[in-house]
């Protein structure tokens, strides 16, 4: 091996006016490499770019930032609150840039297939997912009714990785699930996800709850992954009074933006309990946290997700957007949730999702049933 010598820059090797100090050496690299390269005539643009943008989004740390191609951009822009094609999961990103799926749709075709919360997708179509971004990850998976995607998942329980095959297909979007029967003593509703028109399902689903008599409600937001911050607004503003503060934002500077309950307390004094887990994240675990504070209800489970920061999606002249962080979140006693999570005031945990899942609902109904008197007739 020959080993190089060590050359100057070119001394005409100039900084051109506007470019940040801070990216001084950064535009000497593309310089020299666009001038001298020996390949330079092959080079494209856009790879540079895209590339640079990478690099800057990684020297943040921040998992929740990251860059989203032209092809990818109209991902985040379709209409989510309705249907898409897709394999029909809820996704998160972990910070060692894995994608996690945090909950199968019910129904859907990566249910049937056999994904469950906590997988972890490796590959999709034989190519490597780790390292991109939330959203250049979903735009692969997702596809056309009826084609076909093939994932190469790692199982929680599982040693090796296995490869999943599944049918993609037409995904409606629900986020308001009962799970009780009308007989029974107390509701149990499930909020999968917080859509624009969440807080009216869920108001709807109470109502008629109580017309059958329902003496409490379990409020079941595990392996919620979040969604909206106005519906999450308007849904934890049903269970506190008017102008209860719900949460608050902390930006770069320090500015503090507070977030507090509006045109609610419809169900301020129905006996409630709170039911997370470790995939409740991001809008679930401001429900938590509210309530929590409040001491408006107990919450049963295990500690949340801990996503507690506030994105927004900037379009970017190549037609890409940068996904950035730009706040985080606070409960109203000031508890960080990003990194965190919340507590539950009754941990139930266990190894077996399912039996974690009956064990956390039997507690949840022991608890209810401590709070209204007397015991469940029925199951919830």
């Amino acid at each position: 091996m020959v080993l190089p010598t060590a050359i100057p820059a070119p001394d005409d090797l100039k900084i051109p006016q506007g470019v940040p100090e801070e990216l001084a050496t950064v535009w000497e690299a593309w310089s020299l490499l666009t001038e001298q390269h020996v390949d330079r005539n092959e080079f494209e643009t856009d790879t540079f770019n895209e590339a640079a943008i990478r690099g800057l989004i990684q020297g943040t740390g921040d998992p929740h930032s990251g860059y989203v191609p032209p092809e990818a951009f109209e991902v985040e822009n379709e209409d989510l609150y309705g249907s898409f094609e897709g394999i029909g999961a809820r996704v998160d990103m972990r910070p060692d840039g894995k994608l996690q799926i945090v909950s199968p749709i019910e129904g859907g075709p990566a249910e049937a297939a056999g994904l469950k919360p906590g997988d972890l997708v490796m590959e999709v179509d034989g190519e490597s997912i780790v390292g991109l971004s939330l959203l250049e990850a979903v735009n692969k998976i997702r596809g056309p009714k009826g084609s076909e995607v093939r994932l190469l998942i790692k199982h929680l329980t599982q040693a090796d990785e296995v490869e999943i095959v599944v049918v993609r297909d037409t995904i409606p979007l629900e986020s308001v699930l009962v799970r009780s029967r009308p007989e029974d003593r107390f509701a149990h509703i499930r909020l999968s996800t917080f859509y624009a028109n969440t807080a009216e399902e869920l108001a709807e689903a109470i109502r008629e709850a109580q017309k059958n008599g329902a003496e409490g409600l379990i409020l079941d937001v595990r392996d919620n992954p979040g969604g909206l911050l106005s519906s999450v607004i308007d849904v934890t503003s049903m269970f506190l009074e008017d102008g209860s503060l719900i949460l608050y934002e902390l930006d770069g500077e320090g500015d503090r933006d507070n977030h507090t309950s509006r045109n609610g307390g419809e169900f301020a004094d129905i006996p409630l309990v709170v039911l997370a887990n470790g995939f409740s994240a991001s809008a679930s675990e401001i429900v938590v946290g509210a309530i929590q504070d409040h001491d408006r209800a107990p919450v049963v489970g295990s500690t949340t997700f801990g996503k507690g920061s506030v994105n927004i999606l900037r379009r970017l002249t190549n037609g890409g957007g940068l996904y950035l962080t730009i706040a985080k979140w606070y409960t109203p006693d000031g508890r960080l949730i990003e990194g965190n999570g919340v507590e539950p005031d009754h941990e139930v945990t266990s190894r077996d999702k399912q039996k974690a899942d009956t064990s956390q609902l039997e507690k949840a109904i022991e608890v209810m049933e401590e709070l209204v008197g007397g015991s469940a007739a029925g199951g919830a």
